[in-house]
């Protein structure tokens, strides 16, 4: 069962509120981006190490 907000509701939504709570969304977007980049270049070494290994062990 639902409960659906009736217009009343909405004229006491904070103004500021909505507002912070975009900036904290906003933030975590941010966060979240740089994190992928990072997880992105320890990915790539990772491989360029595991890669590098084997050329190694092909070497000898």
């Amino acid at each position: 069962m639902q409960t659906q907000a009736k217009p009343t509701d909405t004229e006491y939504r904070d103004r500021e509120m909505d507002e912070e709570l975009a900036d904290v969304l906003t933030a975590i977007s941010v966060v979240s981006k740089r994190l992928a980049r990072k997880l992105n270049t320890l990915s790539r070494q990772d491989k360029q190490e595991t890669e590098g290994e084997k050329t190694d062990e092909q070497g000898e």
